[in-house]
C-alpha cells in the first residue's frame, strides 16, 4: 500500500502533490482550501458553504450547465464538500480526459461569476438544505451537541448557516471573503491516478500563478474559556429519541489520537463494538447505537449517538454510561484490541484502493498536518498501541467537566433534565 507521493510548493505558495497509479485509467483531483465554517464571523456564518455552492453555477465563460456537461459528458464525476476547516472541489474522469477537466476546476477556482441572479437562487437551495436537515431528527441534534460543546464559538454554528445569516449575505460579503480567504498558502491541488508529478506541477503553476498575496487567513482557537454547556433538550413531535453525548478532547496533534481511534472503534464504530452489542442485540433499546471522533487543528469531540427507544431512553443512557466507565476501569482484552487494531487497517488500505482514496488522503493530510504522513506509518503507529493506552486516555477523557449531552425527544422537559443531570454525574 505504498503511495508514490511527490510534492511540489511553488513560488506562490501554493502546493502540489501527486500520487502517481500508473495501472488505472483514471486521475482523481482535488483543489483544497484551508477555510471553513470556523473561519467565518457570526454575521457571515454559511458563507464558506454558499461560495461553495457558487463556484459550480458558473465562471467568466462557463455556464453552470457547460460545467455540469463538460465534466459528466467524458464520463466523469465532479463534487464538493465544506467542513470546519476545509472545502474541497474534486472530481474523477478518465486519463485522457484529465486536464480539460483540471481546467474547468481551476477556473471555478479562480474565476467564479458570483452572478447576483444566481446568488438568490441559490440561496432559495441553500434554504431548503437548511430546511431538509431541520426534517432529519439525527441532524438536529448534532447541531444541537456542537452547540454546548463550543458554546459562542465558531465550531458551535451549523456549516450551512441559518435562514437569518444567509438572508445577511451579499455579493460583497461573497467577493470580499473569497479574496481574503482563498489564498496560496492554504491552497493544495492533489491528482491521483494516471499522471505525472512534473506535468501536474507545469498546469498548476500555469494556471494559478495570478493568485493574490494575501496573508494566510487564522481562526479563533478554542481555550478553556470558550464555554461548554451540559445539556440541550428539545421536545420533537418523532418517533425515536435522538441522543448525542459528546466529550471536548484534544486536537489532532495530539499523539494520543491513535489510542482514541482504538478506544472508538471498541466502543462503538461497528457491530462488534461494546454499545452495539449491549445497547442493540442484548436489551434491543436502538436500531443505531455508535461513536465517532472528530479533530479540529486545537480540539476535538468524541461523540456517541443513538436513535432509541422513546420510553427507555434513560435505561439507554445508562448502559452507554457504563460502558465508558467500564473503558476507564478495566483494560480491554487483548483479543479486543487485536481486532479493533484489524478494523482500522483494513478500513484504511481499502479506502486507499482508488485514485479518489489517493487523493482525499493527500489533501487532508497537507492542509491539516502541513504534510502528507504515509499510510504505513500510521498503520505502525496504531499496532504499537497497547491497552494499557486506550485505558489512559479513557480516564483522561471521559469526565464530568467534558461530558455535554443533547437529547430531541417527544415531551421531553425539566424533570427528564434532572434525571439525565444525575446520570451524567456518574462518569466521574
Amino acid at each position: 500500500m505504498t503511495m508514490n507521493v511527490k510534492e511540489t510548493v511553488l513560488a506562490n505558495g501554493v502546493r502540489v502533490a501527486t500520487s502517481a497509479m500508473p495501472s488505472v485509467e483514471s486521475v482523481a483531483m482535488g483543489v483544497w482550501v484551508g477555510v471553513g465554517g470556523r473561519y467565518e464571523s457570526a454575521g457571515l456564518s454559511g458563507i464558506s458553504h454558499f461560495i461553495e455552492h457558487l463556484l459550480f453555477k458558473g465562471t467568466e465563460r462557463l455556464s453552470a450547465r457547460d460545467i455540469s456537461q463538460s465534466i459528466e459528458g467524458r464520463g466523469g464525476y465532479c463534487n464538493a464538500f465544506t467542513q470546519e476547516e476545509m472545502t474541497c472541489y474534486f472530481a474523477r474522469v478518465a486519463y485522457d480526459r484529465a486536464w480539460k477537466i483540471f481546467d474547468i476546476l481551476a477556473e471555478m477556482y479562480l474565476h467564479p461569476r458570483f452572478d447576483p441572479a444566481d446568488i438568490e437562487k441559490e440561496r432559495s437551495v441553500i434554504l431548503e438544505e437548511i430546511m431538509m436537515y431541520r426534517d432529519q431528527p439525527e441532524h438536529v441534534v448534532h447541531e444541537m451537541l456542537d452547540g454546548i460543546l463550543w458554546k459562542d464559538h465558531e465550531l458551535g454554528r451549523p456549516l450551512v448557516g441559518t435562514p437569518e445569516s444567509l438572508g445577511r449575505l451579499t455579493r460583497d460579503h461573497l467577493l470580499t471573503f473569497k479574496k481574503k480567504k482563498y489564498v496560496p498558502e492554504n491552497t493544495v491541488v492533489t491528482f491521483a491516478g494516471r499522471v505525472g508529478h512534473d506535468e501536474c506541477v507545469v498546469r498548476v503553476m500555469k494556471l494559478m500563478k495570478r493568485l493574490g498575496d494575501h496573508r494566510e487567513p487564522t481562526c479563533k482557537l478554542v481555550t478553556p474559556a470558550v464555554p461548554q454547556e451540559r445539556l440541550a433538550l428539545k421536545s420533537k413531535d418523532i418517533e425515536q429519541t435522538q441522543l448525542a453525548l459528546g466529550f471536548r478532547i484534544f486536537g489532532r496533534f495530539d499523539k494520543r489520537r491513535y489510542a482514541l481511534k482504538l478506544l472508538s472503534v471498541i466502543l462503538g464504530e461497528n457491530m462488534s463494538s461494546r454499545l452495539f452489542q449491549v445497547v442493540r442485540e442484548k436489551h434491543g433499546l436502538a436500531y443505531s447505537v455508535h461513536s465517532g471522533i472528530h479533530l479540529f487543528a486545537d480540539t476535538g469531540a468524541l461523540v456517541v449517538s443513538a436513535g432509541l427507544d422513546r420510553a427507555r431512553k434513560e435505561k439507554a443512557l445508562e448502559l452507554i454510561l457504563r460502558e465508558l466507565c467500564r473503558l476507564k476501569h478495566e483494560p480491554v482484552s487483548n483479543r479486543e484490541l487485536i481486532r479493533a487494531k484489524e478494523y482500522i487497517i483494513g478500513h484504511l488500505r481499502l479506502s486507499l484502493e482508488s485514485p479518489s482514496g489517493h487523493m482525499m488522503w493527500m489533501g487532508e493530510h497537507l492542509l491539516n498536518y502541513r504534510t502528507c504522513i504515509p499510510p504505513e506509518d500510521v498503520i505502525q503507529a496504531v499496532l504499537k498501541v497497547q491497552a494499557r493506552e486506550v485505558r489512559d486516555v479513557a480516564e483522561a477523557i471521559f469526565k464530568d467537566c467534558f461530558v455535554s449531552l443533547s437529547l430531541l425527544s417527544p415531551g421531553v422537559g425539566a424533570k427528564d433534565g434532572e434525571r439525565i443531570q444525575a446520570l451524567l454525574k456518574e462518569i466521574g
